[in-house]
Order: structure tokens, then sequence, then C-alpha cells
């Protein structure tokens, strides 16, 4: 469904969906109910200067009745931000396509606390491409590529790519060195390498972790290469061959590998602010693909690196 407001400042409105009936005689009431953490007469107010509008772009009052409309858009008001002190640089563009070598710390698009401070916004901004689209996400704490969609008629062509597995991605991860390790035999969880690890991951509703049943069939299967490991660490490659939230931190967690600076996996940990000294370790590395609109092949290579791989 499209917006009837624009981009502005790199930032895309977001809509809202309404009930068609209910207790609330007005949609800002029911809007001062449900965002009940913001101040009701602030939220009120947006009515009263045209911010919050219908889907043919007609500004909507304050005593605009519950029923009357099913969505309304309206833009976010801005969050206080802590800069995220890192860039992303692009790696290529073309009518077509971006390719973005994304920091660690910085989220894919704008959520929670974070707007500006987005790889999407900032590529937005950077590039002055309003229609600019991620095809994937990576995780905040995740480095690594990233591709957007620069139009929206060839958009559904390079999605398809990820829908049905015809993208290789490659990772990379460090590890601290699990108990046990024998360097004359190398293995995670009594599995030599390489390993092909797999088990079912399911997504729960509310729970910023996902959840492992050893009762399902697998629905993740990642194939994990040892590149190098000393006396404090270890450094995999990571090949996933399925797409689960969080896959490559619960798989190698699962194998007694969790990655370093890890919040989520093994344990979930307190959130504490950003210690940009302490970044995650887990790096997209590599996409290759045949291009769906030219067959020609692609091959993208993150320039970054993982700051505790050992030394080759």
């Amino acid at each position: 469904m499209a917006s009837p407001l624009p981009v502005r400042d790199g930032v895309g409105a977001t809509r809202l969906h309404l009930p068609m009936h209910g207790p609330w005689p007005t949609i800002g009431a029911y809007m001062a109910e449900r965002f009940f953490h913001l101040d009701p007469e602030r939220l009120l107010a947006r009515f009263d200067r045209g911010e919050i509008v219908a889907r043919d772009g007609t500004a909507l009052t304050r005593e605009a009745p519950l029923g009357a409309h099913e969505f309304v858009w309206y833009y976010r008001e801005p969050p206080v931000e802590r800069e995220i002190p890192f860039e992303v640089e692009v790696l290529h563009q073309d009518g077509d396509l971006v390719v973005a070598d994304k920091p660690h710390f910085l989220p894919t698009t704008p959520g929670g606390k974070y707007l500006q401070n987005s790889a999407l916004v900032r590529l937005r901004n950077l590039l002055e491409i309003p229609e600019l689209t991620p095809i994937h996400r990576l995780d905040r704490a995740t480095a690594g590529l990233l591709m957007f969609s620069v139009r929206p008629e060839t958009r559904g062509a390079y999605q398809l790519l990820f829908e049905n597995r015809r993208v290789e991605k490659v990772y990379e991860a460090v590890s601290a060195l699990p108990e046990g390790w024998d360097p004359a035999s190398p293995a995670l969880g009594g599995h030599p390498f390489p390993i092909v690890y797999r088990n079912h991951i399911e997504k729960l509703r509310g729970n910023v972790c996902v959840r492992v049943d050893a009762e399902r069939e697998p629905n993740s299967e990642t194939l994990i290469e040892l590149i190098n490991a000393d006396d404090r660490v270890v450094h995999t490659r990571l090949r996933p061959h399925s797409g689960k939230m969080h896959q490559l931190r619960v798989h190698l967690s699962a194998l007694g590998a969790g990655i370093l600076n890890d919040g989520f996996y093994p344990e979930l940990l307190p959130e504490t602010p950003d210690d940009f000294e302490k970044p995650m370790q887990l790096l997209a590395r590599e996409l290759r693909f045949t291009d769906p609109l030219s067959g020609a092949p692609r091959e993208f290579i993150t320039r970054r690196m993982l700051q505790d791989a050992p030394a080759a």
C-alpha cells in the first residue's frame, strides 16, 4: 500500500492500522490509548498541525470518528539518538542495486531508538534515493554486506533470489576457544570440521531470542568450516543454507562456541549501553548470485575484518 506522504530526511512515513469499531469515540482517542507512553495532548496536537493523514493524504482532525478510516500515516517523531560513530560504505551502485558494507552497531532499518542512525536512512540521504529499500537484513550487532533495491520495478527480482535461496552467503565468526580444544583434532561439540549443523528454530512473539525445539524436524542448516585458531579464540567460516533469525549465533552457541560479545546467546544478558570497543564478532563476508536482470555472475566481498580474529 503506497504511502500518501513522501520520504522525509531519508525516513518513510509510518502506517497505522486502526480498528473500525471499539470503545474509542475518535481516532485520536484510540491513538492516545495505544501510545500510552506518550503525552496525550502532545499526540493530539499533531492532529491540529495536520501531521496525521488518511490514505488520500487528507489531514485528519482530533475529532475524526473511529471507523471513518482504516489506516492513517504519520512521521515518527525523531528520538534523541546516540550517534553511531561508524560509517556505512557503498561498495557497488547501479540503476537497480546498491551493495553496502555495514558497520557493527548500526541497524539495517529504523526502529526503536534508532532513526537517522540506520543504514537505510543514512544511505537514502547520502545517495539521494528516497525509494531505496533493503532486500535483506542484518542484525544490528552484525557487520558486513547488505543489498538494497534502487527501483520498485526491479525490486521483486532481487527479493526472489533470497526467497528461493539462490544467493550464496558466507559469514565469519570468532568465538572463545572451547574447553578441551585439541589443535591436533579440532572439533566443536564433538563434531570434527567441517560441520553441518541443523536444528529447529522458532521465533516467539514478544521474545528477543529465538527458541530451539529439539523434538521438531530441523528447519535450519549451517555448514561450519575452520579458518584458524590460537590459544584464545577459534575463527570459523559459516555458510547458511537457510535464513532463520539468529541462526548462526544459535548454531555456534549450541556447539559450545558462542560468538564473542554476543549478548543474546548462550545467555541473554541485561541490556547495557553499546561498548564500541567490543563489537559482536560476526561478519557477513561474501555474497554471490546470478543477476536476475542481466544473467551475469555477481560477487561482493566485505572490506571489513573481525578485530578478534587470530593472525593468519
